[in-house]
């Protein structure tokens, strides 16, 4: 059986992630900072075990794969926390919080595991960035900037440890129904102005996400590394579509016959 460990595996985006790799039949171990988060989303999910640790401690996440009791095949990058305000107002605490967590924690974890890796003889890391690491928006603080870094990182792991065996990949999330972004779609205003601009017609899922990591832990992405999955419903792409224009300038340039 292969493995798995998420980390922020107890809640939102990370529990998903562990439900469907048991699913698909991973034994996974789900890590996260709060104790009783990752007990309980253990306690309903099948071949699982808990573990408690801080993505910010080298110690924390040592002692979380020795109680593991091996190396997993696939590591998962998925805590992160945001503190969102206009940068003029946003505290050096909060900008150095989400750095540490965000961007420090991916670096720490993915080394520590890549080590043990090495010694099985590879292994799939795969990091959870976001659109919003892909185009900047306002009152977001530190957070689109971890994970536009964290997308960088990750190709330059790919680059220096593919000789290893190790594929190292990223997943962009974009407007997802649930994780952090559930203040915002409990507004129904705002759900409904939202999911309008996404060209597929609808939010994404915690599933949707799921989905994509897996893929790209799996064997069928064999040759894949390096790479950013973007799963935004065509959100990053349509920038220009949804900006307004007379209906009148559709047919300039057309010849008419």
């Amino acid at each position: 059986m292969k493995s798995l460990i998420v980390t922020g595996g107890g809640a939102g985006l990370g529990r998903t992630i562990a439900e469907q790799a048991s699913t698909v039949g991973y034994r996974v171990g789900i890590l996260d900072v709060n104790e009783e988060l990752a007990v309980k989303a253990s306690s309903s999910i099948e071949n699982s075990v808990p573990l408690v640790a801080s993505v910010t401690s080298y110690d924390e996440i040592s002692d979380a794969l020795a109680t593991f009791g091996e190396s997993p095949d696939v590591w998962i990058n998925n805590a992160g926390i945001v503190r969102f305000a206009p940068l003029l107002d946003l505290s050096i605490d909060d900008w150095k919080s989400v750095v540490d967590v965000n961007l420090t924690g991916t670096f720490l974890c993915s080394s520590l595991v890549a080590k043990a890796m090495i010694d099985k003889g590879g292994g799939s890391i795969v990091n959870i960035t976001s659109i919003n690491g892909i185009s900047a928006g306002t009152n977001s603080g530190a957070y689109g900037s971890t994970k536009s870094a964290i997308s960088l990182l990750t190709q330059q792991m790919s680059l220096e440890w593919g000789q290893y065996g190790i594929r190292v990949n990223a997943v962009a999330p974009g407007l997802i129904d649930g994780g952090m972004s559930a203040p915002i779609y409990a507004d129904p205003q705002f759900r409904k102005l939202r999911t309008e601009k996404v060209p597929t017609g609808r939010l994404g899922s915690e599933i949707d996400v799921a989905n994509a990591v897996l893929f790209l832990s799996s064997d069928e992405a064999s040759y894949i590394t390096g790479h950013e999955l973007v799963v935004d419903g065509g959100i990053i792409n349509s920038i220009i579509a949804n900006l307004p224009r007379p209906s009148s300038v559709d047919t300039v340039g057309i010849d008419e016959h």
